[in-house]
C-alpha cells in the first residue's frame, strides 16, 4: 500500500492510464469505523455495487450530488485508500419508493428491501447531517457504481453436487 493519496493515484494511473489525471474525491462508507470496513469488504468482494445517501444531507453539507462517470477513492476506517469506483447511475427517489433491486445492490444483510429500509431509517435517524433527519418521503440518492480497482475478489465456486453411484441391486 502506498503512503499517500498522490502515490496511490499515481500507481492506479500507471496501471490504467485512462483514469483522470486529477486526484478524485476520497471517502469511506458509513458513519463508523466498523461500517467503513464492513462495507468496503462487500465492495472488494464484488457483493456491493450500490449505495444510498440522503439528498437532504447533500443540501446541508453543500456537497455535490454524485454524477454518472464520477471516479472516487474508497478508504478504510483508517483513511487508507483501498479501492477505486466509478459511478454508473444516479437516481433520486423518495425513501419509501426505493426498490428491491437497489436494496440488493447495496449488498447488506439479507439484501432484502425490508432489511434495507430498517437499516437505512436507523442510520439517518442517528447520523443525518440535516436536522430533518429521516422521513419516509425524504429524497434518497440511489447510486450504483462499478469497482475499477482492484479487480473484485472471486469466491470459490460451490462444490459440485455429487450423486451416489447407482445401486446395482435397485430396480429401475
Amino acid at each position: 500500500m502506498t503512503s499517500t493519496f498522490d502515490d496511490f493515484w499515481r500507481d492506479r494511473r500507471d496501471e490504467r492510464p485512462e483514469l483522470p489525471t486529477a486526484l478524485p474525491e476520497a471517502w469511506s462508507f458509513g458513519a463508523t469505523p466498523a461500517q467503513a470496513d464492513d462495507l468496503l469488504d462487500l465492495v472488494l468482494r464484488g457483493v456491493k455495487d450500490g449505495t444510498a445517501s440522503s439528498f437532504w444531507d447533500y443540501e446541508a453539507s453543500g456537497d455535490r450530488v454524485p454524477e454518472v462517470g464520477d471516479i472516487g477513492i474508497v478508504t478504510d476506517s483508517a483513511g487508507a485508500p483501498r479501492a477505486v469506483v466509478e459511478t454508473t447511475s444516479v437516481r433520486i427517489a423518495p425513501f419509501d419508493e426505493v426498490d428491491a433491486d437497489h436494496a440488493r445492490a447495496e449488498g447488506e444483510g439479507d439484501r432484502t428491501l425490508a432489511h434495507w429500509r430498517r437499516v437505512h431509517e436507523a442510520y439517518w435517524r442517528a447520523h443525518s447531517e440535516d436536522p430533518r433527519g429521516f422521513d419516509p418521503r425524504m429524497p434518497v440518492v440511489c447510486e450504483r457504481f462499478r469497482l475499477v480497482w482492484p479487480a473484485p475478489a472471486t469466491t470459490p465456486p460451490a462444490p459440485a453436487t455429487t450423486r451416489p453411484a447407482p445401486d446395482p441391486t435397485a430396480v429401475a
